[in-house]
């Protein structure tokens, strides 16, 4: 049986009716809108508030004028002019006429010596030097005799009176008178050399202190053996004592390589005394030594005290602080001031937080110095950023932050 075939009207659109799957789609996109919707509404009334924090502006270093510590060091007090008293000669200590803590003046005697074999050594010198002048006196009587006696043979010769035999015998005579002269004039030169160099001798018996200063160790007692050269042992004295010359001390300072950019010969120092630590000592810087120590990688500063003081000694410890007005040292310009309470410990390492943007930022820095609440930060940290000063302690990166009221500078 063969199916109808369709009419004219079969295939007409009828157009007032709905579609059906347009209006499902139209309701599926409202839906997923909504829920967007929705869920952003929900994020945005969930999500974190900024947490407020405390901000301070890192300041140039140089911006102020303030004079403030680039770098803190420690070292000893030393003595540029010190001495251990020996004795030119090997001998025996009679007397030592000082003490520790004497205070001595240059050409003071310290200490004697016996002197017994150098005298004798000297009185055969005078002796010897007395028997060649009187032997060169008697020489010069006869050379004038010679001399008569020759002019009196060149008249005779000359009248034909002597022969020429005995004209050449006084003039060998006096002409052998005038050489043995020369050889005592030389002797006598010799035996007055030998009678200053005992003399020198003697009077090296006697030990004088070299300079003006203080005794800080006596090394010799009276009957031990004392000589210019150790002799081994420990039988024999090297030194009678030891003189520091108190005007000349200064201070001594071992400066990593690191931070030797930061010091520079005349540059303020301000030290301290481990004894004294509230006694402030105003110094400068002398010299900085050319040349490093391999082993302990430090360059060797002097730093010079203003003035000195009785309570000031030699080899004492001392804590120094290298100070520099803003703009002036070899940092400026490099170096910027941030309150201390912004710098903290983290794994071992100074760091502070900066706020970029909004968020909380993580810095790790190079701290130069701190003093009376400010810290003096050399590298990792430019002039005029944000850093904060009080925070939320869960702060890490990337936290949203809100500054409150700056601290003021």
């Amino acid at each position: 049986m063969s199916e109808p075939k369709p009419t004219l009207s079969d295939l007409r659109i009828e157009r007032d009716a709905p579609p059906a799957a347009s209006s499902w789609r139209w309701g599926a996109a409202g839906v997923l809108l909504a829920l967007l919707l929705a869920g952003g509404v929900v994020f945005w009334l969930q999500r974190p508030a900024a947490r407020p924090v405390r901000t301070a502006v890192a300041r140039a270093a140089a911006d102020d004028g303030v004079e403030r510590t680039v770098l803190n060091a420690s070292g000893y007090v030393t003595a540029r002019r010190q001495a251990t008293v020996s004795a030119k000669l090997t001998a025996k200590v009679i007397e030592v006429l000082v003490e520790e803590g004497m205070k001595v003046r240059e050409g003071q005697v310290l200490a004697r010596l016996d002197d017994t074999n150098v005298r004798t050594s000297l009185h055969l010198a005078e002796a010897q030097l007395a028997a060649a002048t009187n032997a060169l006196a008697e020489t010069r009587v006869r050379i004038k005799e010679a001399a008569q006696e020759l002019q009196r043979q060149t008249d005779l010769i000359k009248n034909q009176i002597a022969t020429q035999a005995n004209y050449d015998h006084a003039e060998a005579a006096h002409l052998a008178l005038q050489a043995r002269l020369e050889q005592q004039q030389a002797e006598i030169a010799v035996a007055a050399k030998q009678v200053a160099y005992w003399q020198q001798q003697l009077d090296d018996t006697v030990i004088r202190a070299p300079f003006s200063g203080i005794v800080t160790s006596k090394n010799a007692q009276p009957g031990e053996m004392i000589s210019p050269i150790s002799a081994g042992g420990g039988f024999t004295r090297t030194g009678i004592c030891t003189i520091v010359d108190m005007e000349s001390l200064e201070i001594e300072i071992d400066v990593n390589e690191s931070y030797i950019n930061r010091v520079h010969p005349g540059q303020v120092v301000e030290a301290a005394l481990d004894a004294y630590r509230d006694w402030k000592i105003p110094s400068k810087v002398i010299a900085i030594i050319p040349t490093a120590d391999r082993q302990k990688s430090t360059v060797k500063v002097r730093v010079g005290m203003d003035q000195l003081d009785p309570r000031i000694l030699p080899e004492m410890s001392v804590k120094v602080a290298f100070r520099e007005v803003g703009g002036t040292g070899p940092l400026a310009g490099r170096t910027v001031t941030i309150p201390q309470a912004a710098v903290r410990q983290q794994d071992g390492r100074s760091v502070v937080w900066v706020v970029s943007a909004g968020r909380a930022e993580r810095r790790a820095v190079t701290v130069s110095n701190t003093h009376q609440g400010e810290t003096v930060v050399s590298a990792g940290l430019s002039a005029g950023e944000r850093v904060i000063v009080e925070g939320p302690p869960d702060l890490k990166e990337g936290l949203a932050v809100a500054e409150k009221e700056a601290a003021r500078q």
